[in-house]
């Protein structure tokens, strides 16, 4: 009697521990010599709010993230080395949001490799506002300066972005609301990089038995070579119905990409807001793991029959909403359905 007492004990002591450590508590510490917000869930980490030195990195990006299960799907390079990845385009680090052309500088594609940067854009991170952490859900407000010739000129835009992280089980949410205002005239020409973008691991890449060379707006070739497809099992599907590398250039007003890493099922999905300009978004998803909406690439994407170049007068705002799930597991059509209207109602 006096055993099974004991038992029952030791059991209801080990769920009660084990409760504990599945609450989905979000917590959000700053690190401020370290230049990054580590975001975790019950101590764990799911990802990092990072913004490193120009001397780095030209904006600040959410690196690397994480599943519920702890599996990274953001590609490493080049802050983490990792077997097998691809060392193409340095610019494309974790999570982030910027443009190829904004009054003529390139904000997409300035990096430290590039050696003439005077027509390339800078954004710097300026302040940390807010940070709340809490069950669930965490809030982080954060601001910067989009500033041209390399960040040594004017600064065309002032950026308020607020992150809300949430978690729920077996699911990440990142939403993401950029609020960017016009310090003079601005213009985003239509191009195709942009805008808010994703740069995932092999593992989740499509299967590719070709190299390809891929062009930029100012000439600069960048080669994607061939590499062994063993375990490479992303695709993308959108709410449009049209899978795969297809999904390019297409409307959608969600596009989710699916994988597995070992044993685990992954799916990630972008779901733009109905008040984004040019909704539902053009979809800039490549094969080779970049994973992109652009909604200003309007003359790019619908091949001349349309255009935008989208323009701000000085003081006006623009606000770009967008939520990424991720999700250990499977997810249907109608449940992505579901998660939009969530947001859209937000």
């Amino acid at each position: 009697m006096k055993k099974s007492i004991i038992m029952m004990g030791l059991m209801l002591m080990s769920a009660g521990i084990f409760a504990q450590q599945k609450t989905d508590k979000v917590q959000l510490v700053v690190k401020k010599n370290e230049r990054k917000v580590d975001v975790l869930v019950d101590g764990q980490p799911f990802t990092s709010y990072f913004y490193p030195s120009d001397s780095i990195l030209k904006k600040p990006v959410l690196f690397p993230i994480r599943t519920a299960q702890g599996t990274m799907i953001t590609r490493g390079y080049p802050f983490i080395k990792k077997a097998g990845e691809r060392v193409d385009h340095p610019h494309h680090v974790g999570m982030w949001l910027n443009y190829e052309s904004v009054n003529g500088f390139d904000f997409w594609n300035n990096s430290t490799a590039i050696k003439d940067r005077s027509k390339y854009g800078t954004i710097r991170h300026t302040g940390i506002e807010k940070v709340v952490g809490g069950h669930g859900k965490g809030e982080l407000q954060v601001t910067a300066d989009w500033i041209d010739t390399d960040g040594k000129g004017k600064t065309l835009l002032k950026e308020e972005t607020t992150y809300i992280f949430t978690a729920k089980g077996n699911q990440r949410i990142i939403d993401r609301i950029t609020t960017l205002t016009a310090v003079e005239p601005v213009t985003f020409a239509d191009v195709k990089d942009g805008m808010f973008a994703i740069r995932v691991v092999r593992e989740l890449e499509h299967p590719s038995d070709k190299p390809d060379v891929f062009v930029d707006a100012n000439g600069i070739e960048t080669k994607v070579d061939k590499l062994d497809n063993t375990g490479i099992s992303g695709k993308y599907h959108g709410s449009n119905g049209v899978n795969g590398e297809e999904v390019w250039a297409t409307r959608a007003n969600w596009m989710n990409l699916s994988g597995k890493i070992k044993d685990e099922d992954i799916n990630i999905v972008i779901i733009d807001h109905p008040k984004n300009v040019s909704y539902p978004t053009y979809w800039h998803a490549r094969g080779y793991g970049l994973f992109a909406a652009n909604p200003l690439g309007v003359n790019v994407f619908s091949k001349g029959k349309e255009t935008l170049n989208y323009k701000l007068a000085p003081n006006q705002s623009v606000t770009f909403r967008y939520r990424t799930v991720i999700t250990s597991g499977k997810v249907t059509d109608k449940e992505y359905d579901d998660l939009a209207k969530e947001f859209a109602n937000q």
